[in-house]
């Protein structure tokens, strides 16, 4: 089921209030993403909790992969009831609910390799509704922006998510991680330190998510059915395929290769601080000070790299940014050493953020006129379905050789897939 990009339903009108509102909720999502996700937490189960590093990178892998998979096999149904007029808000409520819990369950994982197997269910779990509720969120953009402001829009709440994680991380790191005693007394006795921090991003999540809900209406019905079966939402993601091969052949290419690239960035985000950990021998507080620094880093990267697009066009800027993470990431294979990571790993970060944000520009000078959110639906679903090709190189990388400087071969090996895939593709035309 798809709502074209003239219904009514997804153009409503919202003043500053409901556009900040529905920007909090990417500041408070950031605290999983960010602190538990890549940072902080998976380098807790990896190193601590696994007591291996190489065998605890594997598992987490094989985890994110398998949740990868759930994530492809359903993400079909979670789309359509994204897109399922008068829905939205509740589905976003109940996916944000189960990322909070799953966080929140967290705190119980101690630093004994006992309690492995609870840890990686539940970041597997966090991911998998992290992603839903990605999709509700991101389909509600429409709801808080005009086609005047959609683009300012869709940047602040991009950049609120950057800033979120940077003073989520600060404060994780002063509080809890770097201090012997933190607040409340908290102390590394059986990892408490780091659980407490997992308890701290579920509340920051929740918190932040809540102003979505009291200022953002929810989407008027458009007395469309609100659900269909598995099988009946592949058939539709067929139909929509088949179409494209006919009429958007240059679409259905960049789709498929923006899936791929997008993959192996998320993978970096995924397996950053345990590579930093594991690989280049950063302590827990080292890897925090670098990813703050990472994050203004990447910040700076995307605003830089907005300006690049207006002036020479969106393919220009993924192809250079891409093939700067190719032979960055290939670099940081073979050097060794702390200062190696922090610069290559800087480096890496300048060209995220114009990855990411040309990657939508250029869908969106592209895109069928009328069928704009049609296509960044299947954007969204397509980037989910293959979400496992990154945990999968980075374990299958390790499985096969034993390091994980192999895993993140795997992952730069993505990246240059994802690269050879887009440039056949032709660019968008230039405005006059």
């Amino acid at each position: 089921m798809t709502v074209s990009a003239s219904a009514p339903s997804t153009t409503t009108r919202q003043d500053g209030r409901g556009v900040f509102s529905w920007a909090l909720w990417d500041w408070g999502s950031a605290a999983f993403n960010t602190v538990i996700l890549t940072f902080v937490f998976t380098v807790y189960l990896s190193d601590a909790v696994a007591g291996d590093p190489e065998a605890g990178s594997q598992a987490l892998g094989v985890a994110l992969t398998v949740a990868g998979v759930c994530i492809a096999l359903v993400a079909p149904v979670s789309g359509q009831r994204s897109d399922a007029g008068g829905r939205r808000k509740r589905w976003l409520a109940v996916h944000t609910t189960l990322v909070v819990a799953s966080t929140a369950g967290l705190f119980f994982v101690r630093d004994d390799p006992s309690y492995l197997l609870l840890g990686l269910v539940l970041v597997a779990v966090g991911s998998v509704f992290s992603e839903f509720a990605t999709v509700n969120y991101n389909a509600m953009l429409l709801q808080v922006s005009t086609p005047a402001t959609i683009g300012r829009v869709s940047g602040f709440g991009w950049g609120m998510g950057y800033f979120g994680g940077l003073i989520a991380l600060v404060i994780v790191l002063v509080a809890f991680v770097q201090p012997q005693v933190g607040l409340f007394g908290v102390t590394a006795e059986d990892g408490l330190n780091i659980r407490v921090v997992a308890l701290f991003a579920a509340v920051w999540f929740g918190v932040f998510a809540l102003p979505l809900f009291f200022f953002v209406p929810e989407v008027p019905s458009a007395g469309e059915p609100q659900r269909t079966s598995v099988v009946g939402s592949y058939v539709l993601l067929g139909r929509r395929l088949a179409r494209m091969w006919r009429d958007e052949r240059r679409t259905l290419g960049f789709l498929v290769a923006s899936a791929i690239y997008r993959d192996g960035l998320a993978a970096i985000f995924t397996f950053g601080g345990v590579i930093a950990a594991g690989t280049f021998g950063f302590s827990a507080t080292e890897v925090v000070v670098f990813a703050i620094t990472a994050n203004l880093t990447a910040g700076v990267g995307a605003f830089l790299g907005g300006r690049a697009d207006d002036r020479f066009g969106s393919k220009a800027v993924i192809v250079t940014a891409l093939l700067g993470l190719v032979l960055v990431g290939g670099a940081l294979l073979v050097l060794p050493g702390k200062a190696a990571f922090w610069m290559g790993g800087l480096v890496l970060a300048v060209f995220l953020g114009p990855t990411q944000s040309a990657s939508r520009t250029f869908l969106a000078r592209i895109a069928t006129p009328g069928r704009e959110s049609e296509v960044f639906g299947l954007y969204a679903t397509t980037g989910r379905a293959v979400s496992f090709l990154g945990p999968l190189a980075f374990s299958g990388g390790i499985a096969l050789f034993g390091t994980q400087r192999a895993g993140m071969g795997g992952i730069v090996l993505i990246l240059l897939i994802g690269l050879l895939a887009l440039l056949p593709v032709r660019a968008p035309e230039r405005p006059a």
